[in-house]
């Protein structure tokens, strides 16, 4: 009796857990991906910063740890929402947003997610492969702050700058 007790409680938290993994909506496979970076691009150059695209599916289980980790991790949220205007780009059977993803030289090639960062007018200054930021089963904290770190409006500046000299 006891067994079978267990045993229920045991398929129904993994049916919960399932089914919790499944109802995550990072990605939105109705949005108009263009019309969104249009706007970010916009955005991004009335407020001097660069855009994150943070390109996937709700599909994709790395896509949702890159996303929950910055979420969570307080430095991480604010470094990017100081320096970048984030759109979250969908690729999926519903919509693979083809036609955006072929003006930005098909980032998809390096699986998902990708990331690529837009300056101010629009144009690619860099596709990351995820690849590269994992560690074990997650994300490794210092190469994604690196990553944004590296790719911001106002490195690039100081870069430009120190430089130039």
């Amino acid at each position: 009796m006891k067994l079978n007790i267990s045993l229920t409680l045991l398929i129904g938290l993994i049916s919960l857990s399932l089914s919790a993994q499944q109802a995550v909506k990072i990605y939105n496979p109705e949005a108009d991906a263009r019309a969104e970076v249009k706007a970010a691009v916009a955005k991004a150059a009335a407020e001097g910063k660069h855009v994150f695209l943070q390109i996937g599916g709700n599909w994709c289980p790395w896509c949702v740890k890159f996303h929950n980790m910055v979420a969570e991790d307080a430095k991480l949220d604010s470094l990017v929402h100081a320096n970048y205007v984030v759109v979250k780009v969908n690729y999926s059977k519903e919509n693979n947003n083809h036609e955006l993803l072929s003006t930005l030289g098909y980032p998809q090639r390096f699986g998902f997610p990708v990331f690529v960062m837009l300056d101010a007018k629009g144009n690619v200054l860099h596709i990351q492969d995820s690849g590269y930021l994992e560690q074990d089963k997650g994300y490794n904290r210092e190469k994604v702050e690196r990553m944004f770190l590296m790719w911001s409006a106002f490195t690039i500046k100081e870069a430009a700058a120190k430089y130039s000299k």
